[in-house]
């Protein structure tokens, strides 16, 4: 078997509304297509499937401790140039985003943060 190339990734969220919102507005994904209890978003030639399923939400107490202890957790990276990396935190943290400080790995830069649901995303920036 020799797979091509990621096609797309699926990530569950309990208000469909609100994710599609948080992804379209503060990190720029563009709605490709809406079926159901689905979005399907595209963002740099890569497709996010947003499933709506119902869960309980993370408390305070479990955001903290994914936020504040995020390496070696499942998660989504983003690349982003050097200069959107840069704002990035204020942007995020603007719109109320929970992120982790910035990560000096030497050859790249990353900066965790949480969806709204939970969902740990990854901010990276190679030199």
């Amino acid at each position: 078997m020799k797979l091509e190339r990621l096609d797309h990734y699926g990530l569950e969220v309990n208000d469909l509304k609100r994710a599609e919102h948080f992804y379209t507005t503060v990190l720029g994904f563009v709605v490709v297509a809406r079926l159901g209890d689905q979005v399907l978003m595209e963002c740099g030639g890569q497709n996010l499937a947003l499933f709506g399923v119902r869960r309980p939400p993370l408390s305070a107490a479990e955001r903290g401790a994914l936020i504040g202890h995020p390496l070696g957790k499942a998660h989504h990276a983003f690349k982003a140039a050097r200069h959107d990396f840069a704002q990035a935190r204020a942007e995020l943290t603007a719109a109320g985003v929970e992120c982790a400080p910035i990560i000096d790995w030497g050859d790249h830069d990353c900066m965790y943060f949480l969806d709204p649901d939970g969902n740990l995303l990854e901010l990276v920036c190679y030199r």
